[in-house]
């Protein structure tokens, strides 16, 4: 499936500069905080950030998407630097699954995100949705010894997302919240209809006034004991004196772990779980998309690949495609890939120009943008919308919900498939063909009609069937109207023959002969004589 840009790269560019802005200011905290919980360099992670905006949007065909350091890979980041020696042996890893990714392209395996259900894919954004929600309040209050970026239930230091919101009412920052009150304010207030009216809004929008009024209260709290914020309270990016302490920060890999097993395990470990969370970012972003508009998943494998290689071999953490940034991309109005391209410039330019100035930023005024981002995933309408289909979604939609809130992403988004899965095999439990027992009549044929497919799934409802059966019946098994048979389900009509005559029941078969093969038709007949 292809997704063809019609439109130039700046075509919508009154729309994509405002709406990047909103997810570069959104992007540095996490792009830090993740280098932190990853135990690497803190610059690393604005090195991934740069790259996902820049390398990766240029390539991808991802109209929305946003790519970046990414929380889940955060534990087994930190967990395979301490266990390769040094970040720049880890780097060498980062370059090869970015290999692997692209490989993975090449070979076609993103068609697997096309069988992903609706269910779980809404599933997955309304429990992120939940999880913003729970883990900006803390930094809403001005408790921020969680770091940003931190989407696990259970947090290092033992304490875990519920646990932290009694910890963050029993350490309130009045200032902070002051601040994410205002922010909440303004963006609320900037969604109004009236306001929608006016020309202004709609090249500042709501999220931009927020942070632009949280640091203004910032400077003006400077020096009030009672409001001032602290240095956890805001945004901490390196601040370095000259060009050539800035480029110090980047670092190379060690290419001498090419000769090191450990580090292919790394890299396949990287890029397997960085591709599942990309598949899923795109399946996510395109549900999103007010356009629906469908992203190449190869492609975007490949342009994945391609950034983590150059993440790597210039000190930067593993990216994927990240739901959070996307989502505040979309809901900022971004149009095209331009405003995930604009907010990798900005992180470049911004932390070589002006890095005191993204100090000033609180992070309670990011909580407030992000709360409105997390409540928008989660509204009380979709669940409304998802009960209305059908408890097989619904289920499977509350399942993963749940699992991700408790877990973690790929763990909920497993045990939603999980439950997706079961309501599949039901379902082939009970219609692979048409049969009542109700409707069976004495002295009458019962006539079992299979469907245009039947599948191994199939066997579980064929093996009940046969079972409820009468002695001393006659049976037809229809399949004039099928056109393709699982060989498991024809090796079960065979035994179900046998079975047959010792109950006296005459078997019959119908139009099998029209889609089998002619051995196994002749297989049959042996068996019948």
């Amino acid at each position: 499936m292809k997704n063809t840009e019609k439109n130039g790269f700046f075509d919508h560019i009154g729309s994509d500069l405002p709406a990047s802005l909103v997810v570069f200011l959104v992007a540095v905290p996490l792009c830090l905080g993740i280098a932190l919980a990853s135990g690497a360099p803190l610059f690393s992670g604005i090195i991934a950030g740069i790259v996902g905006g820049i390398v990766v949007a240029l390539i991808s065909q991802s109209q929305l998407g946003v790519s970046g350091p990414a929380a889940g890979l955060a534990v087994i980041v930190l967990t395979a630097i301490g266990d390769m020696g040094s970040f720049e042996n880890f780097l060498t890893a980062v370059v090869i699954a970015g290999i692997i990714q692209v490989l993975l392209g090449v070979f076609k395996t993103g068609v697997f995100a096309y069988y992903l259900p609706s269910s779980v894919i809404k599933g997955m954004l309304s429990g992120i949705g939940v999880i913003i929600i729970l883990k900006q309040i803390p930094h809403a209050f001005g408790y921020d010894l969680d770091h940003e970026g931190d989407m696990d239930f259970f947090q290092p230091d033992g304490h875990n997302t519920f646990s932290e919101l009694f910890y963050a009412w029993e350490n309130i920052t009045p200032g902070a919240m002051v601040i994410s009150i205002v922010g909440l304010a303004l963006i609320l207030i900037w969604d109004l209809p009236f306001m929608k009216k006016l020309s202004f809004t709609k090249i500042i929008n709501g999220p931009l006034v927020a942070v632009g009024a949280g640091i203004g209260l910032n400077v003006l709290f400077e020096g009030n004991e009672f409001l001032s914020l602290h240095g956890d309270h805001v945004v901490n990016i390196p601040v370095t004196q000259s060009m050539g302490e800035f480029f110090g920060q980047f670092t190379t890999p060690n290419f001498a772990m090419l000769a090191e097993h450990k580090t292919y395990v790394v890299a396949f470990t990287i890029a397997i779980i960085a591709s599942i969370e990309t598949l899923l970012s795109v399946e996510a972003a395109d549900k999103m998309d007010p356009e629906r508009r469908i992203t190449p998943t190869n492609r975007e494998l490949i342009a994945q690949g391609i950034g983590n290689s150059v993440s790597g071999l210039i000190g930067g953490l593993p990216i994927t495609q990240v739901i959070v940034r996307t989502s505040a991309n979309i809901q900022s109005g971004g149009k095209t890939r331009a405003s995930a391209f604009f907010h990798g410039l900005m992180l470049l330019l911004c932390v070589i120009a002006i890095p005191h100035v993204l100090n000033l930023i609180p992070l309670a005024s990011l909580a407030a943008v992000l709360l409105v981002v997390g409540y928008k995933l989660v509204k009380p309408s979709i669940f409304k919308a998802m009960y209305k289909t059908g408890s097989s979604q619904f289920y499977s939609f509350m399942v993963t919900i749940v699992a991700i809130v408790f877990s973690d992403l790929l763990t909920g988004i497993g045990l939603g498939l999980a439950v997706a899965a079961v309501f599949i095999l039901w379902n082939n439990f009970k219609t692979p063909y048409h049969f009542d027992p109700n409707q069976v009549k004495e002295g009458e044929p019962i006539r079992i009609e299979l469907s245009e497919d039947v599948s191994f799934l199939n066997k579980a409802g064929f093996i009940k069937t046969f079972g409820l059966l009468p002695e001393n019946s006659h049976v037809i098994i229809d399949a004039t109207r099928s056109k393709d048979i699982h060989w498991d389900v024809l090796e079960l009509i065979e035994d179900y023959k046998i079975n047959a005559k010792s109950k006296n029941i005459k078997l019959e078969l119908i139009g099998f002969k029209n889609q089998i093969e002619q051995d196994a038709v002749e297989e049959l007949e042996e068996v019948v004589k």
